[in-house]
């Protein structure tokens, strides 16, 4: 038997902009809900150098500051985070349990913001360059590239867009894939063909990130004939798939078959009273301002449920 008193109203999984702006409006409703951090406050957002189009901040903003001023406002009413990770959930219960490295915590309702991850190429100087160089987004840092030289790694749909995107900015972009033909749609495949400012390299792999203070160049591989060659560039633009955090929720919550927790218009999953917010259930957008407006339409939507259970 639970003891009522140690239930949360809501309890919300993750620190992104969805998780701390479900954290916001549901500490506006006077729920006081507990965030747990998960891995680091701020989600993907927090690793961008700086985040030039967020409403609000016309100069841009620093993914940290962003992420620390929306930890201070959802705070500031109430929201309580926890600097832990949900290693467990059982959603086969009421109140539902969350399960962490330190302790046991049950809720009555929850919001799932655990985001996903960008698939990486695991090859060395990629991590070392991440924020000076290296990105999973270009939307997020396309404008530091004005005038420069950049490859963009992949063949399907979010290489080719991203690739497109880039063209504002960038002077060239050369796009990097292992095979021969693109994944992407027809429509895309032949933007991107007809755009001057786009090169393609076939049949090769980056197998090297170099730089010193930033990326200089990269070192490429082709699969074909094994030979080596290198390419200077200024930004080396990722785009090999992301992978959703959902792996606590595989045989609880409906997923698609790319793993994203699939949800109504509501926010609302296929077990009442728990919702789902951000880039884990979002293989679209995955921008700050999409993920915070989903996360605060969960947070109504938590209310909402709360409520006409009291009636």
């Amino acid at each position: 038997m639970v003891d009522e008193k140690t239930v949360e109203q809501l309890m919300i999984l993750g620190t992104g902009p969805a998780g701390l702006a479900a954290g916001l409006y549901g500490a506006r409703a006077g729920l006081s809900p507990l965030i747990l951090s998960g891995i680091e406050i701020g989600g993907q957002a927090a690793l961008t150098d700086r985040i030039e189009n967020y409403p609000g901040f016309p100069e841009g903003v620093g993914g940290n500051k962003l992420a620390d001023l929306f930890q201070k406002n959802a705070e500031r009413f109430g929201a309580r985070i926890e600097y832990d990770y949900a290693t467990h959930v059982n959603l086969s219960m009421r109140p539902f349990k969350v399960s962490t490295y330190s302790k046991e915590y049950f809720s009555k309702v929850l919001i799932i913001s655990m985001g996903a991850s960008p698939n990486k190429l695991n090859i060395p100087g990629e991590n070392e360059f991440r924020g000076r160089g290296v990105s999973y987004c270009a939307t997020c840092d396309g404008w530091f590239f004005k005038g420069k030289e950049v490859a963009v790694v992949g063949g399907g749909d979010s290489a080719l867009e991203e690739g497109i995107f880039l063209t504002r900015f960038a002077n060239s972009i050369y796009i990097i894939h292992r095979r021969n033909e693109l994944r992407a749609g027809a429509i895309l495949e032949e933007r991107a063909r007809n755009n001057p400012k786009i090169h393609f390299i076939w049949d090769s792999v980056v197998t090297y990130i170099q730089g010193n203070d930033s990326v200089k160049q990269v070192q490429l591989k082709n699969v074909k004939t094994e030979v080596s060659s290198s390419l200077k560039v200024e930004g080396v633009f990722i785009f090999i798939g992301h992978t959703p955090n959902t792996d606590n929720f595989k045989e609880q919550l409906e997923l698609d078959d790319k793993g994203y927790i699939i949800v109504d218009k509501r926010m609302r999953t296929n077990i009442p009273g728990v919702y789902a917010a951000g880039e884990i259930c979002d293989p679209y957008y995955r921008q700050v301002i999409t993920s915070a407006g989903m996360g605060a339409a969960a947070a109504i939507e938590a209310t909402r449920f709360l409520e006409s259970e009291e009636k």
